[in-house]
Formats: structure tokens, sequence, C-alpha cells
């Protein structure tokens, strides 16, 4: 049989590129010394922040938490009372029904409590 092997960790590049094809394990106490992670090298990678386009970090803040697998959930959130589609034929029943649902909101603790000034009142028959 031919002496043959299968490398999958080679030198490439006279010696200046090592590529690694399997899988590279790092034992307790290996040390990493300028990891090209950003300008410069070295220590100067960033984490940009995460937005709704880049995966990034993020500091979790008071009511949410964060899973072993990184889901980031809100803890504590009461949905609202179920409200019923409006009806309202009149300005009078649509302000009603808006004031109730404004209502089942404050009560799931999703809208804070009314302002304790009153707003200035307005024409309800939508002239001017």
């Amino acid at each position: 049989m031919p002496n043959t092997h299968n490398t999958k960790n080679y030198m490439a590049h006279g010696g200046n590129e090592l590529v690694i094809g399997g899988k590279l394990t790092f034992l307790e106490g290996a040390e990493v010394e300028n990891f090209p992670g950003g300008e410069g090298g070295g220590d100067s990678y960033t984490l940009p922040t995460a937005s709704a386009s880049t995966l990034g970090g993020v500091k979790v803040g008071s009511g949410l938490s964060v899973t072993a697998e990184g889901v980031l959930s809100a803890d504590g959130v009461t949905p609202a009372a179920a409200q019923a589609d409006s009806t309202a034929t009149t300005i009078a029943a649509l302000k009603e029904d808006f004031n109730t649902l404004l209502a089942a909101l404050r009560t799931a603790g999703l809208l804070a409590a009314a302002a304790s000034e009153e707003t200035p009142a307005q024409d309800e028959g939508g002239g001017s």
C-alpha cells in the first residue's frame, strides 16, 4: 500500500499561512496573542451594537432576561384584557370604546396612569 495521508491542517504561502480544515481546540490555559479582531489587531476589537440588521452586543436591563441559548425575553409582560372591536356609530360611542381600551392598557401595566392635569376639551363635532 502506498504511503498516503489526509491533511486538513497545513502551512501555505511559504509558511506564512496556517490553514485549518479540521477542528481547532484550545486547551485550558491556552493563550491567543494578537488576535486580528479589528483595526490594528490585538485588543482593538469592539463588539458592534445589535440592531435589526446587525448581530451584536446588548446590555440586559431590568425586566429582561437572556436564556442559555442567547434568547432575549421581556419578563412579567401581561397582555391587556381582550377588547371587542368597536361598532360605534357616533363620536361619543367611539370615545367611550377608546377610553375602555386605554383603561385596559393601564390595568395591564402597558400604559402609565392618566396624567393628573386635565387636557383641554376638544370639539366633538369635528368642526372648527
